[in-house]
């Protein structure tokens, strides 16, 4: 059916009738059109000619499209030179094929040849092109990561040891960008056998599989701060150590293999060493030294206030030296390792420990090989998960480990044994935040351990009102400077990415406002203000390999906010009393200043003699001192 445009006026047939023109001579068809308007054109020239507009017809319940007209016909393309002809162009005029173009450069890769390029990848070597996830983003950052991996192996050797630590921190600038760090403590010694694999070797130490409080977790710091020296200096990292006093102490130096993992003793021989035992680690490296936030003088610092038990003396590239005394001659608590808790503990390793497990019965599994786990609440376990107790574990397959973990989820177990956690304590805390900071109040608070996925933490908290701030720089009189956050976990300073954590979160939540203490929205509270928050777990949840910002747990979060909040009563009680004694010692020079006066009035009027005035200026002091509150 066609539609016909016509004009208002015109009265011919409807919309549904053909039109006139198409019932008398029939159109032609569009392949014959095309045909004969070659054969015109050859006899003729074209001629410019108007003509009219004509009816253009369309169907209405055609949906394919309409074929071209004769008019419309495109002419019949030229002939192309065929491809082989570019060949007879010279060197100069041929066009190189692009990448943009899409058209191939260069031979086609098959499955075999990608097959041969690929190899395995070292961990040292993904690291030594990563080096940023480790903390050496730059010099100055990677001076700092050196020298606070180098303390923690000390720290925790000397506690493991029982041995109070002493520890030395020594920096030498020889270049304008290199520097010499060495660290030496009095602890028990590295074994000769094992001093190439904890200095040249990532992925390598003791501390990993344990489920116990302590400073490194992973067996990459040291090692990767030996590897970032070689790659930067070139030189090895210089080992001295000494096990038994009367035996002489071995220096070696050793370096990492990045394409294998592996770690290459360069020189072994024995020497002298001044301490009985201990260890001496000297790794030379690019870096820069700056004062202030984030720098190795604030480490220190930190580590002294957080450690009160430590005697460290820090000798910096400027010539200056630092002597932090120790505050305490007992040693802390000393963590102990513990199985896992069974809520800690997904499926897959689960089904991985049941398959390594030597236990010849489920329920001796669940009751040897976890924590809190007693024999009848794991045979109350099996049963519900609807298996056998005589089930051997090795030989269970996924879908009954998934009805054992589902069993263990729907069971209540005790909360895992806090033992393997240890508080620096209220008392130490605050000797520790004494040390390095003077103010007029503190307030400390330390929380019962809790637990986040089956692993227990602890939270504590210390805080200092009231000290002068020489560094921090204010821009006008009147406004006063944001309280300084220092975060530690498992007793070490973090100094980066301060609001990345959890703690900073949990900070800045708290309504400082209700304990007498100026906030603004979004930011933390300002005044002379210092608070040190702990955390202390068998395994710190950080959130990347440099241990830089604890995660957002929600029972973290909650247990910081409980132990900040706890200090700021503490603080809001003293503000509080700090206010009414101002009050009191204002109005009390109110009645100094103004009770003289008071007797000179009542002379004129009574007409008192002096001894009389006297007497009774005394009974008015005596009356307003006794009815005040002070």
């Amino acid at each position: 059916m066609a539609i016909r445009i016509i004009d208002k006026q015109d009265k011919g047939p409807s919309l549904f009738d053909e039109p006139a023109e198409e019932l008398k001579t029939p159109a032609k068809k569009p392949r014959e059109e095309a045909a004969e308007k070659p054969a015109k054109e050859k006899k003729q020239p074209p001629k410019p000619k108007k003509s009219p507009a004509k009816t253009q017809t369309v169907s209405l319940f055609d949906e394919s499209e309409p074929e071209p007209s004769a008019k419309e016909q495109p002419e019949p393309a030229e002939e192309t030179p065929e491809p082989a002809a570019e060949d007879n162009k010279p060197a100069a005029e041929k066009q190189p094929r692009s990448k943009r173009s899409g058209k191939k450069n260069g031979k086609a890769a098959t499955a075999e040849s990608m097959a041969g390029k690929q190899r395995d990848i070292s961990i040292s070597e993904f690291f030594a092109k990563n080096r940023h996830l480790l903390g050496f983003d730059n010099p100055r950052k990677a001076l700092l990561t050196t020298i606070k991996e180098a303390v923690d192996n000390s720290l925790d050797a000397c506690e493991e040891a029982y041995v109070l630590p002493a520890i030395t921190v020594t920096i030498e600038q020889l270049d304008e960008n290199k520097y010499r760090v060495t660290v030496m403590d009095n602890g028990p010694g590295i074994v000769k056998r094992q001093v190439p694999n904890i200095f040249a070797r990532l992925l390598y130490g003791s501390k990993f599989h344990s489920l116990k409080m302590s400073r490194g977790q992973q067996g990459i710091g040291i090692s990767a701060a030996g590897m970032y020296g070689l790659l930067t200096t070139g030189e090895p990292v210089q080992v001295i150590s000494r096990t038994n006093p009367k035996k002489p102490a071995y220096h070696c130096h050793v370096q990492i293999d990045t394409a294998k993992n592996v770690p290459d003793v360069v020189m072994d021989e024995e020497c002298d060493f001044e301490l009985p035992t201990g260890t001496k680690v000297t790794i030379t490296l690019e870096g820069r030294y700056l004062k202030g936030k984030q720098s190795v003088d604030e480490y220190i610092e930190q580590t002294a206030m957080a450690n009160p038990h430590v005697a460290m003396t820090y000798n910096a590239p400027d010539g200056s030296s630092y002597v932090y005394e120790r505050q305490s001659e007992e040693m802390p608590f000393i963590p102990v390792e513990i199985k896992p808790h069974p809520y800690g503990v997904e499926l897959g390793m689960l089904y991985k420990m049941a398959r390594e497990s030597r236990a010849k019965k489920l329920p001796q599994f669940l009751h040897e090989d976890f924590s809190r786990v007693s024999l009848n609440l794991a045979k109350q376990i099996v049963k519900d998960a609807g298996l056998s107790i005589q089930l051997r574990p090795s030989k269970c397959t996924l879908q009954e480990m998934e009805a054992v973990h589902k069993a263990v989820n729907k069971t209540k177990i005790m909360a895992p044994s806090t033992d393997c956690i240890g508080p620096i304590g209220e008392e130490r805390l605050e000797e520790g935040l004494k040390r390095v900071v003077e103010a007029e109040f503190y307030a400390v608070c330390s929380r019962k351990p809790s637990v986040y996925r089956g692993n227990p933490f602890l939270v504590e908290a210390a805080l200092a009102y009231g000290f002068k701030d020489n560094d921090s720089k204010k821009d006008d009189d009147d406004r006063q400077p944001l309280m300084q956050l220092k975060r530690v976990a498992n007793r070490v300073p973090l100094l980066y990415q301060q609001s990345a954590g959890a703690i900073y979160k949990a900070v800045l939540d708290v309504n400082w406002r209700n304990y007498g203490v100026s906030q603004s929205r979004g930011a933390l509270p300002s005044g002379p203000l210092l608070l040190m928050v702990h955390i202390g777990s068998v395994w710190v949840p950080f959130t990347s390999e440099s241990k830089e910002a604890v995660a957002h747990y929600p029972e973290i979060i909650k247990e910081i906010k409980l132990a900040v909040q706890e200090c700021g009563r503490k603080l809001g009680r003293h503000l509080k009393r700090q206010r009414r004694v101002k009050q009191e010692l204002q109005k009390r020079s109110y009645i100094q200043t103004y009770l003289p006066h008071i007797g000179e009035a009542l002379r004129d009027i009574l007409a008192l003699k002096d001894n009389e005035v006297t007497d009774v200026v005394e009974k008015l002091r005596d009356v307003l001192e006794r009815s005040r509150k002070f």
